[in-house]
Order: structure tokens, then sequence, then C-alpha cells
């Protein structure tokens, strides 16, 4: 919650906090898009996990010689609960980037009005000095 009350200082005065607003957002957005994948990989390898736990149980009670292959599938087990662990934790970083970055949009765009409603910020385009 400190780094949106940094943003809404600095969004508050002119062009300088639209310039560090435009460039703090491509950084967060892609790091946003890297959580998302590195999530997908954490639910695709809890699966690959699953599947493996559950094909060691069934040579287990197929297996004429008795293998202890316990431990094994407690390992894997134990790594998929670490997995899982892990997916909630970047679940939550993303979500409180997407918050992050939804709170900073708003208040951006809100101050922009306030400052364009009080004559003071009038919109320039890129091109011009």
């Amino acid at each position: 919650m400190a780094a949106v009350a940094v943003v809404e200082a600095v969004s508050g005065t002119d062009p300088v906090a639209e310039g560090l607003l435009e460039l703090i957002k491509p950084p967060i957005h892609q790091l946003d898009l890297h959580v998302h994948s590195v999530r997908e990989s954490q639910v695709e390898l809890r699966e690959h996990i699953d599947n493996l736990a559950t094909e060691l149980f069934r040579i287990n009670e197929h297996q004429k010689i008795a293998l202890d292959l316990d431990p094994y599938v407690k390992k894997l087990l134990n790594a998929r609960r670490r997995v899982v662990l892990v997916n909630n934790i970047l679940q939550n970083a993303q979500e409180r980037l997407r918050r992050l970055n939804h709170n900073v949009a708003k208040e951006t765009a809100r101050r922009k009005t306030m400052l364009e409603a009080s004559g003071v910020f009038t919109p320039r385009s890129p091109s011009k000095p």
C-alpha cells in the first residue's frame, strides 16, 4: 500500500508524473504476464505430479516383486504440496499487482480530470514541445 501512496503523490503533479507513470506501467504489466505464465506452469507441473503419483501407485499394486515405492510417492506428494503453496503465493502477488495497476490508472485519470477542469493542466500532443 505504500507504493500506492507514492504513486498517488507523484501522479497529482504535471507531465513529470505522467512520464513516471508511463515508465512504471510497462514493467508492472510485464511482471504480471510473467507471474501468469509461471502460475500456468505450476498448474501443469502439479497435474504431472498427480499423474505420476497415480501411476506409481498403480505400478506398485501390480508388481509381483514388492517394491517399496512409498518414499518416492511421499516425495512427489511433498513436491506437489510445495508447488501448490508457490502457486498460491504467486496468485496473491498477481492479484495485488492487478489492484495496484487498477488503482494507479484510476487515480491518474481522476487527477488528470481534476487538473484539466481547473485549467492548470492542458493536454499536449507528444510531438509538440
